[in-house]
């Protein structure tokens, strides 16, 4: 039997960073805001798991206050390489992110920002109604948020065919508490992540201790025999010592898309993606986390703007902004995309074996865009 019938003036669809982030900045202008979530929380969620200082400054997070009872591991350095080349060790004097634990970030954003939720609950219908939607047929909201993800059903309703015209990473990790002889196996430093980029520039991997947990994964543009590189990268790094030789065996897996390779809508009257539900991971290191904070906070901006009247024409600033944010789309990946393979290993190894371009460009520039300010509202 559906529920008696809710109303709000924002629905978001989808309880991650991307959506408890809109709902904060919404709840604050005063607006009615309804979480809809499949999910549970806390709920289980494989990401690697690093925020930088600029999401900490765009949340206007209490680091003392997120730190008690949580996982908050400092990261001062990493080491890179490609795979099988030797590493380079980049350091720094303070911390340039904190690893982090996803259900426990993902809950305490979700709490704080205010909003009422219905946890556990999929999405089983999306209808227009005379002043909004109507959703579940137990849910009147006059602006719907979709921030589910890369699978999320608002952008299903939008028109993206999910999985099917859209190339995505696929990405394959696991994260676990390790016993002490577990731990007492592991070379990984907690303060330096460790990350290998595969020889044909098609993605990477890490090893990332955070405290007594170890999160351990590879992502790919193409998901052709992922398992086998997954396995092979394990068992090499077991070889090497760096991580215990029983880690578990069942990884878990999940997609994104790329800022880059996005074809899907992203607004339309009383309707607008936000986050992985947008496609905007970072082309470089995939990261989704700031991308989905940030957008979010612009979503918020223009709802808030647009005073109850989300007509798409009062919506349409919102894809300028994140080109302006985020920079253009485009469809391939440059230059690199044109060497055959061969020419990208060697091109690879040599710009990754290089102190000055790992540190520059692959850990200031990709992993942690020190080049652009946080977006503070």
């Amino acid at each position: 039997m559906a529920r008696a019938t809710d109303s709000c003036d924002v629905l978001i669809v989808g309880g991650g960073p991307a959506g408890s982030t809109c709902a904060w900045k919404l709840k604050l202008a005063g607006l009615d805001v309804l979480i809809l979530d499949k999910k549970t929380f806390p709920r289980d969620k494989v990401c690697a798991g690093w925020v930088t200082p600029a999401v900490i400054q765009t949340l206007r997070l209490d680091l003392d206050d997120y730190a008690r009872g949580r996982v908050l591991q400092p990261i001062q350095g990493f080491r890179t390489s490609c795979m099988g080349g030797p590493d380079v060790a980049t350091a720094y004097n303070k911390p340039v992110s904190y690893g982090i634990r996803r259900f426990e970030f993902d809950e305490y954003l979700l709490k704080r920002c205010g909003a009422r939720t219905r946890l556990g609950e999929s999405i089983k219908s999306i209808r227009r109604s005379d002043d909004g939607w109507l959703v579940n047929d137990s849910i009147r909201a006059k602006m719907l948020v979709g921030a589910g993800g890369h699978f999320c059903p608002v952008a299903r309703h939008l028109g993206a065919k999910l999985g099917s015209d859209e190339q995505v990473v696929a990405a394959h990790e696991v994260e676990f508490e390790m016993t002490p002889e577990q731990a007492a196996a592991c070379k990984v430093q907690q303060e330096v992540p460790e990350l290998f980029f595969c020889d044909d520039l098609k993605g990477y991997a890490w090893a990332f201790r955070k405290g007594d947990f170890l999160n351990v994964g590879l992502g790919r543009e193409d998901n052709h025999k992922l398992a086998e590189h997954v396995e092979r990268f394990c068992k090499k790094l077991m070889e090497q010592g760096k991580i215990p030789a029983d880690i578990p065996a069942r990884f878990k897996g999940h997609a994104y898309i790329l800022y880059a390779h996005v074809l899907r809508k992203l607004v339309d009257d009383g309707v607008l993606l936000i986050g992985d539900a947008a496609g905007l991971a970072y082309p470089q290191s995939g990261e989704g986390i700031r991308p989905a904070v940030e957008s979010a906070i612009q979503a918020a901006d223009i709802l808030i703007q647009a005073q109850g009247d989300y007509r798409k024409k009062n919506l349409d600033a919102y894809p300028a902004q994140l080109v302006a944010r985020f920079g253009p789309r485009r469809e391939s990946g440059g230059v690199m995309d044109l060497l055959p393979t061969r020419a990208k290993q060697i091109l690879g190894g040599k710009l990754l074996g290089n102190p000055w371009f790992s540190r520059n460009v692959v850990i200031d520039r990709w992993f942690l865009h020190t080049q652009q300010s946080p977006l503070i509202s």
